[in-house]
């Protein structure tokens, strides 16, 4: 990988990398090890597709997608989160990276309505070991190297609006309430690799991805494409209250009698 243009694209410096304490051969290290295990991170992606999410109705979910990490974005965000968070981080290495970064696989399941979410989540945490005394707290010490002990290695995370419906129980999942960011999250320990799994409606999905197209990286301190975003969130939301508005309406007019 070329140095000068990983750091164009990113908008690092050496001054990221000294501030992340990791040198340029430690990520060309990294970037080398990664690329042994990319083609099972895919196939362990796809095997987890095949034994839990084919059969979408099962999985009480309405569609979904999945990728591997790429070299640079893991790269990218090394470097950023040992910036942010030095003490955490500062043992990652390319011995040990697949510790720390929990979504080299990635899952995204998609809901038609919100409060769906409540079906995907009693499967998922019935399908794998759920017990708080295995969520990690340290990545390095805490991984566990047996590769045939599936379970959910975090607690299961809401993120949701301030004035959002209340549609989440707080007694299953852990609910944040910090900005404009709606999406569901589990880190699943899985055939010796995490694998991370994000809940979204369909609507908040079009939001996301038009936030990142547009906002994320370089354009992040645009003040007028961030309050476009917000607004475009604002909207992703109220579409999402109104599909759950027209199923209410719908089952109370069945029940009275209306037909359907």
């Amino acid at each position: 990988m070329d140095k000068q243009v990983f750091f164009d694209e990113y908008g690092f410096t050496d001054n990221d990398l000294k501030q992340a304490d990791i040198s340029w051969e430690e990520l060309l290290l990294i970037e080398a090890e990664y690329r042994k295990i990319e083609s099972t991170m895919r196939e362990l992606g796809k095997s987890f597709i095949d034994e839990y999410l084919y059969d979408i109705e099962h999985a009480g979910i309405h569609s979904y997608r999945y990728r591997t990490k790429k070299t640079e974005n893991l790269l990218e965000k090394i470097i950023r989160k040992r910036k942010e968070n030095p003490e955490k981080f500062k043992h990652l290495d390319h011995t040990n990276f697949h510790k720390y970064v929990t979504d080299l696989i990635g899952i995204r399941v998609f809901f038609l309505y919100r409060e769906d979410w409540i079906h995907f989540h009693r499967y998922i945490v019935s399908r794998f070991e759920n017990n708080p005394e295995q969520y990690v707290v340290d990545r390095l010490n805490d991984f566990d190297e047996d590769p045939n002990h599936y379970y959910i290695a975090e607690l299961p995370k809401a993120y949701k609006r301030p004035g959002d419906s209340k549609i989440y129980d707080g007694s299953e999942i852990e609910i944040i309430t910090d900005g404009i960011y709606r999406s569901l999250h589990y880190i699943v320990k899985y055939k010796g690799y995490y694998v991370e799994i994000q809940g979204r409606t369909l609507f908040e999905e079009g939001w996301s991805e038009v936030d990142h197209d547009i906002v994320y990286k370089e354009t992040m301190d645009d003040e007028m494409l961030r309050d476009y975003s917000g607004l475009l969130n604002r909207l992703s939301g109220l579409a999402d209250e109104m599909s759950s508005y027209f199923r209410r309406m719908k089952k109370e007019r069945n029940q009275d009698g209306f037909p359907e």
